[in-house]
């Protein structure tokens, strides 16, 4: 019940999303220059503090490039870098980052079992749903409910990102995924965290 809760929440909040138009790749490879030292130049960062990009979904980058030029998501690092770009710039470079291939990698093999337990089935005691509910089976996220994929990602960036969340940080008001998470990461204890965020790193959509 946790699950199909969870689910519909999401569903209800695709009309509060932007639609951003498509952008142009080839345009974003020649600005992505400024992203290589903490992306990679394909969008596969090398450090785990930073998120890879690469095969995010382009609305998704677009959406959090916006909100963190805008101010709406703080991230002291990027502010200055994003701070001249307009909304034909975020699509071209959304649009590069996601259509390049993201590297897999792997979890840690004594973490796995509890990871994919709240993975895949949360945690019906303290009330926390579980991750495929949003994220889906592999990992691959829901494009138009604004959920991004996983798979793949550094464990440590995502642990980051859950412990900011489960410290109540959203993206304003009006972000509903973030303040989504902030109800679903409220109960998660540093150890099931790790957990999640190594399985996670593991996941690997099929014919990756």
């Amino acid at each position: 019940m946790i699950a199909i809760r969870w689910a519909v929440a999401s569903l209800s909040i695709l009309m509060s999303l932007t639609a951003f138009a498509e952008g142009d790749a080839a345009a974003g490879q020649q600005k992505a220059a400024t992203c290589a030292a903490c992306h990679g130049i394909d969008g596969n960062s090398t450090v785990a503090n930073w998120p890879k990009l690469a095969g995010q979904h382009p609305d998704y980058l677009a959406r959090q490039t916006t909100l963190i030029r805008d101010g709406a998501r703080p991230v002291p690092e990027m502010q200055a870098l994003v701070a001249s770009l307009d909304e034909q710039d975020i699509e071209d470079l959304s649009a590069y980052f996601s259509q390049q291939a993201p590297k897999p990698a792997a979890a840690d093999e004594s973490l796995v079992a509890a990871g994919e337990a709240l993975y895949r089935g949360g945690n019906a005691e303290e009330g926390i749903p579980a991750c495929i509910a949003c994220h889906g089976p592999a990992g691959e996220g829901i494009p138009l409910a604004g959920y991004p994929k996983l798979s793949g990602q550094h464990a440590t960036y995502t642990a980051n990102m859950l412990k900011k969340f489960r410290a109540g940080d959203t993206w304003g008001e009006d972000d509903s995924p973030s303040q989504v998470m902030v109800g679903v990461a409220r109960y998660l204890t540093d150890d099931e965290i790790e957990a999640v965020a190594s399985y996670v790193e593991g996941l690997h959509p099929a014919g990756e």
